[in-house]
């Protein structure tokens, strides 16, 4: 990802005197840890490195994450964010055949996936990367697709006995299966016939 790794490098030389608005100044952080996630993995994440990379202080940055497992997971949230957008057309299979083949492709074709399968793994580990990672991302994403699903049925494309927290795991979990044990490829033609098969047995 050049384009991010080149807009970090510039707010690393965008520094003059006097204090800078705190968004601007947040926004830079994040920059940086996404940046430096996508572009070296866990192992290289410090906030030594992010602090560097932004041109802030390590005060700066624990005045708004409590530790480098919080700090990651929102750099890697801010990476990935537009990618992931859910997208509401009215139709249901039409919108999680888009989202899903998307996310496919932000694991497959992008750092992203090596990335989120190094946080998974930590996490298994380290609470409170494990609590970032319910906080500020799996939690917030299950809750838009659950949502969105609720939505479905009360426009009658969802049958109402549907629980849509077991779709959830069994669409993103299946593509986060094929992630972390890759007996068989993570492709956007699974991710649409997985959509498939499931609606098949799930529509009113």
């Amino acid at each position: 990802m050049p384009e991010r790794t080149e807009r970090a490098g510039a707010a690393r030389v965008r520094r003059g005197r006097g204090r800078r608005p705190a968004d601007e100044v947040r926004a830079d952080v994040l920059e940086a840890a996404g940046a430096l996630l996508l572009d070296e993995g866990m192992g290289a994440f410090t906030i030594e490195a992010v602090a560097d990379r932004a041109g802030v202080s390590k005060t700066t940055i624990y005045k708004w994450w409590p530790s480098k497992g919080a700090l990651a997971l929102d750099g890697y949230f801010h990476a990935v964010e537009s990618a992931l957008a859910f997208p509401d057309s009215g139709d249901l299979e039409a919108d999680l055949t888009a989202q899903l083949r998307a996310f496919v492709r932000v694991l497959t074709g992008t750092p992203a996936g090596r990335v989120i399968a190094e946080l998974i793994g930590q996490a298994q580990t380290d609470p409170d990367l494990a609590a970032a990672l319910l906080e500020r991302y799996s939690g917030p994403r299950r809750e838009l697709a659950v949502l969105r699903m609720r939505q479905a049925q009360r426009r009658g494309e969802l049958r109402a006995d549907v629980d849509p927290e077991i779709l959830v795991d069994q669409l993103w979990g299946a593509c986060y299966h094929r992630l972390l044990l890759p007996n068989l490829p993570l492709t956007e033609e699974f991710a649409t016939g997985l959509v498939g098969n499931l609606m098949r047995g799930v529509r009113t």
